[in-house]
């Protein structure tokens, strides 16, 4: 079974591979969905896969790389019909 997770990330984010460290820890993890740089300063994060495997990208989301320094992470469940037009592969925006 697929769950999904959309994911707003808050703090400093950007410029600091965020999206590259959240790639490969979500292949590593066997997830897929995207990564991308919001114009308000935040990352949001997509991603799908087996429950245990979202959620250790959920939890992995609250440290982030090094040079990152998160202050939230809020996390919204997608339904199993918003799943049907999601990427097969992890994508970096």
């Amino acid at each position: 079974m697929l769950i999904a997770r959309r994911c707003f990330i808050s703090g400093r984010v950007q410029g600091v591979f965020f999206r590259a460290s959240t790639r490969q820890k979500a292949t590593e993890l066997g997830c897929a969905g995207y990564a991308r740089n919001l114009p308000d300063g935040r990352v949001e994060v997509l991603a799908v896969g087996e429950p245990q495997a979202v959620q250790s990208l959920v939890d992995w989301l609250w440290q982030g790389p090094p040079a990152a320094d998160v202050k939230q992470v809020d996390v919204q469940e997608l339904s199993p019909d918003e799943l049907l037009d999601l990427p097969v592969g992890f994508a970096q925006r």
